[in-house]
Formats: C-alpha cells, structure tokens, sequence
C-alpha cells in the first residue's frame, strides 16, 4: 500500500496530528527535522503552520517547497506513539 495523508491539522509549536490512509494516526512532532536549506524556513512558527495537505503528493507541504514523505510522517507516529 502506498501510504498517503489524508488529514492534518495543526496542534501547537512544531506538532502537528495526521490520519494516513492505511487507518494509523497521531501527532507528530517534526521541531527537530527543520535543518537544510529546505526546512530552515520553517522555525518560523508562522511559516511552520502554514502548511497544506497537497492530495496529488498526499502529504503535507509549504509554499517554500519543502514536504516530508508520508513513510516518513508514519515511521515518526509509530516512534512516538
């Protein structure tokens, strides 16, 4: 199965609550995956809320480019849960 997000929403400082299409959801905290060029921007707690659930990439996004793979999103879930 491919995973994809189908739902996030912002909760407060870098976490973030996603559902996955294989049914798995739960928070995830991404404050310590902002490094590289990319993901620097996103410190900005701001710019980090800003995010939107692109369906053709079925993950989540920002205007400046950068996104986290949905296995990635999971793999962090199943670490914290």
């Amino acid at each position: 199965m491919i995973l994809h997000i189908e739902e996030a929403k912002y909760l407060y400082d870098y976490l973030i609550w996603v559902r996955l299409n294989n049914g798995a959801e739960g928070i995830v905290d991404l404050k310590n995956e902002l490094y590289g060029e990319v993901f620097e921007p996103l410190k900005n707690i701001e710019i980090f809320k800003s995010f939107v659930l692109d369906p053709s990439l079925g993950t989540i996004v920002w205007k400046n480019g950068a996104d986290f793979a949905p296995e990635f999103i999971y793999e962090k879930i199943k670490i914290s849960a």
